[in-house]
C-alpha cells in the first residue's frame, strides 16, 4: 500500500504545537504560587508538554503541510492538547477522592475544555475541593480551543504560516474561510486581538459591577474566569451554580457578550473599519439575531405564563416576574443556541414546552467563523433555500434556479458541501444518541429518558454541554460508564472539527489515493 501522506510532518507539526502550547501552563503556574497549591502539578506538566512537543518535532527536519497534511496535523493536534491537557487533572486528582484521578474522566474533561463544550465530570464537592490553579486551567483550556489552537499557532509561528489557509480551513467553525487581509498569518492575527479585545473588555466590565456594588462576589479572579469561557462559548464556571452564582446585573452583561462570541469575528474587523453596513446586511447575522429573539419571546412568554415552576426562585425572587421572565428565557436562549451552556437557572426542571425550545435552539448553533458550536445558522440558510429550490423545480422542471444569499450566487459545490455536512451531523447524531441509550443501560443506577439521551448526543457533538435530566446545566456527565464518555470525547473531537476533517482520517481514499 503507498501512504500519499506525510504523516512524519504533521505529527513534528504538531510537536511544535505542543510546545507552544505550554507557554499557556504558566498562566495557571502563576495562580498556583499567589494562592500556594499544585505548584509542582503544573511546573510538572510544563516540563512534560516542553519535553513531547520536542520529541514530535524530531521525526522530520523539515516538516511540508500539503492539504492532506494539514487536515492531519488539525486533528492530530486537538487530540493532543487535550491529552496532554488532562495531566494536571489527574495528577491533582491523586491523594483526593476526586473523580479526575480517572484518566476517563481526566480525558472526558479536559477535551470539553479545549473544544468548548463545556460538559463536565465534576460535581458540586468536586469542583470545591480543587485548586484556583487547576480550576483557572479549567477555565483557560476554553478561552484557548474558542478562537482555535491551530489558528493561534498560524498566528505566530513562521512554519504554519506559509500554508496557513490550508490549516484555518481544516479548523475553522464553519463552511467558510474568509481573509481579511492578503496575508493569511495577518487575518489569523486579526481574530486573535479581537477575540483577546473583547475578552478583556468583558472581564473589566465584570469587576467594575464588582467595585460599584452590583457584583459583591464577582472578584477579579471569577472575572477572569469568565472571561476566559464567555467569549469562547465555552460555559465552564469555578461556581457550582454557574452564572445564577451572581447578580442580575452580570447575567445582564453576559447575554450581549454570549451573543457576540456567536457572531462572525470577520464582521467586527469591517465594524472597526468603518464598515458598519457589513453586519446589517449580512443574511447571516440578521437571521442569527432574529432567531435569538423569537426564542427568547417564545420562552418568556412560557415563563411569564407559569409554564415553568417556581418562577420566583428561577433568578431571585426580588425580581419583578416580568424582568425574571425575561432575563431567564434571554439567558438560556442565548446561553444554548450560540452553544455557551451557562446557567441561570435549572431548565431540566422547566415543563416540556420550554425544554423543547430550548432543544430547538440547541440545533441551531451560532454564525460560521464565531466561537460557537453546532450546525451553523449560514447551513440552515443554505438547507432552506435548497429545499425550496427542489419544491419549485418539482413545479417548474426546466428552470435553472441558483440559490443566492445577500444578493450573491452561492456556488453549487458550497452547497452540496454544506447539504453533506448537515446530513453526516444529523446520522452521526442519531447513532450517536442510540449508542448512549443502550451503552447507559448497562449501568444499574443510570436511567436516562429519550429525552436526555438525545440531549447528551447533541451537547456533546455541537460542544454545548448541559443536556436535560442527570446532566442538566447543574448535574454532571460522572454516572455514564467510560465507554459512553469515550464516545462523547469523541463527538466533542470531530464536532469542534466540523466532522469532516476528522473522519476523512477513517477513510482508505485519505491515505493512499
Amino acid at each position: 500500500m503507498n501512504v500519499r501522506v506525510d504523516w512524519r510532518a504533521s505529527v513534528a507539526l504538531t510537536g511544535t504545537v505542543l510546545k507552544y502550547l505550554a507557554v499557556s501552563l504558566l498562566v495557571p503556574l502563576v495562580v498556583a504560587l499567589v494562592y500556594g497549591d499544585d505548584v509542582a502539578v503544573f511546573a510538572g506538566t510544563l516540563v512534560v508538554t516542553v519535553g513531547l512537543g520536542h520529541l514530535l518535532e524530531q521525526l522530520s527536519s523539515e516538516p511540508d503541510v500539503r492539504p492532506r497534511e494539514a487536515m492531519l496535523l488539525v486533528a492530530l493536534s486537538w487530540l493532543a492538547v487535550a491529552f496532554v491537557g488532562a495531566i494536571p487533572y489527574v495528577l491533582a486528582g491523586y491523594g483526593t477522592d476526586s473523580t479526575l484521578v480517572d484518566p476517563v474522566n481526566a480525558l472526558f474533561e479536559s477535551m470539553s475544555g479545549f473544544t468548548t463544550t463545556g460538559a463536565t465530570v465534576m460535581g458540586e464537592i468536586s469542583l470545591e475541593q480543587h485548586s484556583h490553579a487547576l480550576l483557572m486551567w479549567r477555565q483557560l483550556t476554553q478561552w484557548l480551543g474558542g478562537m482555535g489552537i491551530v489558528v493561534l499557532m498560524v498566528a505566530i509561528l513562521p512554519e504554519l504560516a506559509v500554508n496557513g489557509a490550508q490549516l484555518i480551513r481544516a479548523e475553522a467553525p464553519g463552511p467558510q474561510l474568509q481573509k481579511l487581509t492578503p496575508r493569511i498569518a495577518e487575518t489569523a492575527r486579526i481574530l486573535w486581538m479581537i477575540y483577546f479585545a473583547f475578552t478583556v473588555l468583558y472581564v473589566a466590565i465584570l469587576y467594575g459591577l464588582h467595585l460599584v456594588g452590583m457584583a459583591p462576589n464577582m472578584t477579579f479572579y471569577n472575572a477572569v474566569a469568565h472571561g476566559f469561557t464567555t467569549l469562547p462559548t465555552g460555559g465552564f464556571s469555578p461556581e457550582a451554580d454557574s452564572v445564577a452564582a451572581f447578580s442580575a446585573a452580570v447575567q445582564w452583561v453576559a447575554i450581549p457578550f454570549m451573543v457576540v462570541a456567536g457572531t462572525n469575528f470577520a464582521l467586527f474587523w469591517h465594524l472597526f473599519s468603518g464598515e458598519v453596513e457589513q453586519i446589517f446586511e449580512n443574511p447571516e447575522f440578521r437571521a442569527y439575531t432574529g432567531a435569538i429573539a423569537v426564542l427568547t419571546a417564545i420562552t418568556g412568554a412560557l415563563l411569564f405564563g407559569g409554564s415553568a415552576p417556581a418562577l420566583a426562585e428561577l433568578g431571585g425572587a426580588t425580581q419583578g416576574v416580568t424582568e425574571n421572565s425575561l432575563r431567564q428565557a434571554a439567558f438560556q436562549i442565548t446561553s444554548m443556541l450560540t452553544s455557551t451552556g451557562y446557567a441561570t437557572s435549572d431548565f431540566a426542571q422547566w415543563d416540556s414546552q420550554s425544554q423543547l425550545v430550548v432543544l430547538f435552539a440547541m440545533f441551531v448553533g451560532g454564525s460560521a467563523g464565531s466561537t460557537g458550536g453546532g450546525i451553523k445558522v449560514i447551513r440552515w440558510l443554505i438547507v432552506m433555500k435548497a429545499l425550496r429550490r427542489e419544491l419549485f423545480t418539482a413545479a417548474h422542471p426546466e428552470a435553472v434556479r441558483p440559490i443566492r444569499l445577500g444578493g450573491n450566487v452561492v456556488d453549487e459545490d458550497a452547497v452540496r458541501g454544506m447539504l453533506g455536512f448537515s446530513f453526516m451531523y444529523l446520522v452521526v447524531f442519531g447513532v450517536a444518541t442510540v449508542v448512549i441509550a443502550i451503552d447507559a443501560s448497562r449501568v444499574g443506577d443510570l436511567s436516562l429518558t429519550p429525552l436526555e439521551a438525545i440531549s447528551a448526543s447533541l451537547a456533546t457533538l455541537g460542544n454545548i454541554g448541559p443536556g436535560f435530566g442527570e446532566i442538566g446545566p447543574y448535574g454532571s456527565y460522572e454516572a455514564f460508564p467510560p465507554t459512553s464518555k469515550l464516545l462523547m470525547v469523541f463527538l466533542m473531537w470531530i464536532g469542534r472539527l466540523e466532522i469532516v476533517p476528522a473522519l476523512v482520517l477513517f477513510t482508505g481514499g485519505f491515505w493512499t489515493r
